[in-house]
């Protein structure tokens, strides 16, 4: 007789091995997806909800981006990646400008910043208080500093160690950071977006780009600015194409007229050029690709 057991057994032999291939698969899937979950609500705890929501709404990118184009930004002006640490930092370093506040480095002003962003943010820290008539007085006797408008300048009459401690206090404020991320936005944002999407540009690489430019050099005015590079950048409707001619003319001028000390300025703009190299213009799952570019020794 024909004996049907051998064949019995192999089909249920194949039937578990096809369900544990399933389920192996369906794991791998689920933890992939968790994963990426994970990424993004990480990135996304960067920021308070409010800053997550206004930054969407005002510049079309999420936390995971923004997140990034920070690490970008902080990579030169703090040697860090870590940009989240710099809320309370505060620093005179000799450079004309008074004293250097802040995520974006935002100046009190000085013989070479005579359009200095410093008052702008204790503005904002005076509304983000709660102030109906916010000014920069108001803000700086939020935090028992002494100070005036002289002009356009912002004079600090206590000594640095006193002033800086008083801002390395408002590390975890929750009415500074608001105030920071709103002068950010007013100061450096909102143009480099403007910009951007005038020439038909939307990806977060082009935006953190013409932001990384704008605050390390200038928005507006002189050629040296985001406003001047631009003008010199040529008229392609290709994304790429133009931001290779402004990289090209960044490079240019960037290690000059104190803007970095040479040769951080060139590598500064190399780690944005790089990533359209890698086809992260998006700067979405960028993680590792960040990390790379960002790998250069600060001088």
């Amino acid at each position: 007789m024909f004996n049907e057991r051998p064949i019995m057994n192999r089909t249920k032999l194949m039937i578990v091995l096809l369900s544990f291939s399933l389920l192996v698969t369906l794991s791998g899937v689920s933890a992939l997806l968790s994963s990426k979950a994970s990424a993004a609500s990480s990135h996304d705890d960067n920021f308070s909800p409010k800053t997550l929501k206004f930054l969407r709404a005002s510049t079309g990118l999420d936390g995971e981006q923004w997140n990034n184009i920070m690490k970008l930004i902080n990579k030169p002006e703090q040697d860090s990646l870590n940009w989240t640490e710099f809320y309370g930092y505060c620093e005179n370093i000799k450079d004309k400008r008074g004293y250097t506040i802040g995520i974006f480095g935002a100046t009190t002003g000085g013989s070479n910043d005579n359009y200095p962003d410093g008052p702008t943010l204790f503005k904002e820290f005076d509304a983000a208080s709660g102030a109906s008539n916010p000014s920069v007085e108001g803000g700086l006797s939020r935090i028992g500093v002494n100070g005036s408008m002289k002009g356009r300048i912002l004079e600090i009459k206590d000594s640095e160690k006193v002033f800086c401690g008083k801002i390395k206090k408002l590390q975890n404020n929750d009415a500074w950071r608001e105030a920071i991320w709103q002068t950010f936005y007013k100061v450096y944002i909102k143009y480099s977006v403007e910009q951007a999407r005038k020439r038909g540009f939307n990806s977060a690489l082009t935006i953190g780009s013409f932001v990384d430019t704008a605050l390390n050099q200038g928005a507006t005015g002189d050629s040296g600015t985001l406003e001047g590079l631009l003008s010199r950048s040529g008229k392609s409707s290709d994304e790429k194409t133009f931001m290779k001619k402004f990289y090209e003319e960044r490079t240019k001028i960037v290690d000059t007229r104190q803007y970095n000390q040479p040769p951080n300025g060139k590598n500064r703009v190399k780690q944005w050029r790089q990533l359209w190299d890698m086809g992260k213009a998006d700067l979405k799952n960028a993680d590792e690709a960040v990390v790379k570019v960002t790998s250069w020794k600060m001088k």
